[in-house]
């Protein structure tokens, strides 16, 4: 059978996340659904990641095995997009190697998380984090300095996270200002379960407070999860992009 890879978008805000969970709406189980009634049967999707409720997807990465030869890689975007909720998106089929995986073929994931200082327009107001103060971004990006390179990231997991390790390579990670918004992006091999908005949400509590950076540095050396601040809102955080053509990190 084809092995078909999809480039997924999707809007998190009504979604139990990406995961198939019993009862609950998912974007895994969408496009699932949207595939049995393709092909006439069940057909299983692996994703490259699972995005927790609430959380929304620019470049999510999904692949399964077609089991029909009638259908050319490419005209499961319109096919798709014709049976879907307006709230997932296809944006890219094609046919992958019978050995690519979306999760385990990955080298590095982006995230970014959107902010707004001030009031936003209605319409922005599910897809950023609201601040009512206006951060320096050079103290944030000192901040973000400290997490380059290999690190223990278990202060900013969550509990109940089943990973063997708690190391991730963070390549890179800085803020931006992007229109009228800010943006942190970051990309690292992998990420522990709500890593990313436990990192934004204790860099803003220090930088609300006006602690130096080095507090940053010292709540993430301390492995302890009750050193981290607050766990930042979910509809913020946007999985941006998967790469398959970095180093294999592990």
């Amino acid at each position: 059978m084809r092995n078909i890879a999809l480039t997924v978008s999707y809007d998190g805000t009504n979604f139990s996340g990406w995961q198939i969970q019993q009862g609950l709406r998912t974007v895994q189980g969408e496009i699932e659904n949207a595939l049995e009634k393709i092909h006439k049967q069940k057909t299983s999707v692996a994703g490259s990641g699972r995005t927790d409720a609430g959380v929304h997807a620019l470049g999510q990465v999904a692949s399964f095995f077609s089991p029909v030869d009638s259908i050319p890689a490419e005209n499961y975007l319109p096919a798709l997009n014709s049976i879907l909720p307006k709230d997932v998106r296809i944006l890219d089929s094609r046919q992958v190697a019978e050995d690519f995986h979306p999760r385990f073929s990955a080298t590095s994931r982006t995230y970014r998380y959107f902010f707004h200082c001030g009031v936003p327009f209605a319409h922005e107001t599910g897809y950023c984090w609201q601040l009512h103060f206006h951060p320096d971004l050079n103290r944030l990006n000192k901040m973000s300095e400290f997490l380059h390179g290999e690190k223990d990231f278990a202060t900013f997991t969550a509990a109940g996270d089943k990973s063997e390790s708690t190391f991730r390579f963070v390549e890179s990670a800085s803020f931006f200002p992007l229109g009228n918004k800010i943006v942190f992006e970051i990309t690292a091999n992998a990420f522990l379960w709500k890593m990313i908005r436990s990192i934004v949400g204790t860099m803003m509590d220090i930088e609300k407070k006006k602690l130096p950076p080095q507090e940053f540095l010292r709540i993430l050396e301390s492995a302890n999860r009750k050193n981290a601040g607050q766990t930042a809102p979910p509809h913020g955080l946007f999985l941006y992009r998967i790469s398959y053509d970095g180093i294999k990190r592990h």
